[in-house]
């Protein structure tokens, strides 16, 4: 039986599981009093976990093996003095030479090194339309990181999405289609005031890109410039997950009921996908709980291994996996503090 090892983050540390399907062992927490809040690699392969506290601010972590760990020096960080407070990395994203990390307060970083040290990306730091940006329910968020060459695309909650076409030096707002956060479809445009809640794209045609938001569900087939709602299927617009598996094309999300309500719709947790880009969706396998579970699930608590293989956790702190492409759901036995991130490890 093939082991699967599963990284969890959560507001209490971080944990491995580590199962063949029926057994499961639980080693941890790494970082007991910290909060664990993303994971990534290095291009060298190198494990990265970041870490939040309240009272030591936030920490980058790497290991070779994701046993023993060491903090690095220079976590990405404000100026001190300065009115932006660095109180958590919501991503780490590598496009091969280099790493990005998405911060808050709606900040972008670049590491050329490894992670060892990080440099501010000013064009979207000190964005003209910064004076405007308003914070969402959970603050101002850069929690989404997309690249293919010189394009970026980062998602930022509630502002909207931003794309550069030099390699971060100027960017551009993309929500051309999206109605601004709790307003209707026909509601007048503005410059910001877009919540992104998530974002994935296709790595062969990356002009096509999926988009959960606060407002719906939408696709753009032309990097970003149009948007347009693509909900058939679904019990609810509203969620934090969308996932393209980068071996079949299958999305998948984990729609919740509402803003005012962010649980599954009629207490019915269940993923969705589609095979057809989100034109249609429909629940996808079997092996979901009867009982009602009104618990929900974040936008960095969901990861697959392009192989078949997904996890999510729940902010009740279940973990949930398939190894066959989401026609079959397991959940394990293992319960965790509020899950903030997963990252299948094998």
């Amino acid at each position: 039986m093939v082991m699967t090892r599963i990284a969890v983050g959560t507001h209490k540390g971080a944990y491995v599981v580590e199962g063949n399907g029926n057994e499961w062992s639980v080693e941890g927490p790494l970082f007991p009093g910290w909060k664990a809040t993303t994971f990534g690699a290095a291009p060298d392969g190198t494990h990265i976990t970041a870490v939040g506290s309240n009272w030591f601010g936030v920490g980058i972590q790497t290991s070779a093996d994701f046993h023993e760990w060491e903090q690095t020096d220079s976590p990405p960080g404000w100026p001190d003095g300065g009115d932006r407070k660095m109180e958590q990395i919501w991503t780490i994203h590598n496009d091969g030479p280099r790493l990005w990390a998405g911060v808050s307060e709606a900040g972008l970083f670049i590491s050329d090194d490894q992670g060892q040290t990080w440099d501010p990306v000013t064009g979207l730091n000190e964005h003209p339309t910064r004076p405007d940006w308003e914070p969402g329910f959970g603050g101002l968020c850069a929690h989404r990181i997309l690249t293919s060459g010189d394009q970026v695309w980062v998602g930022i909650s509630a502002v909207g999405v931003f794309r550069s076409d030099d390699g971060g030096v100027t960017w551009q707002l993309k929500n051309d289609g999206v109605p601004p956060a709790g307003q209707p479809d026909d509601a007048p445009r503005t410059e910001v005031g877009y919540c992104v809640h998530g974002l994935a794209h296709e790595p062969a045609n990356p002009q096509r890109i999926w988009r959960q938001d606060h407002s719906g569900m939408f696709r753009t087939d032309d990097g970003g410039d149009t948007w347009h709602r693509i909900e058939n299927g679904l019990p609810s617009g509203f969620g934090f997950v969308i996932w393209r598996d980068g071996a079949s094309g299958r999305l998948f999300t984990v729609p919740l009921t509402s803003d005012q309500n962010r649980v599954p719709v009629d207490g019915e947790l269940r993923v969705y996908s589609s095979d057809d880009g989100g034109d249609s969706w429909s629940v996808a396998g079997s092996g979901w709980a009867e009982a009602p579970q009104f618990t929900g699930v974040l936008r960095g608590a969901f990861h697959g291994d392009d192989s078949g293989g997904f996890c999510f956790g729940t902010t009740g702190g279940k973990l949930w996996l398939t190894t066959d492409n989401g026609d079959r759901w397991q959940q394990l036995d293992p319960s965790f503090p509020r899950i903030e991130a997963i990252r299948l490890l094998s």
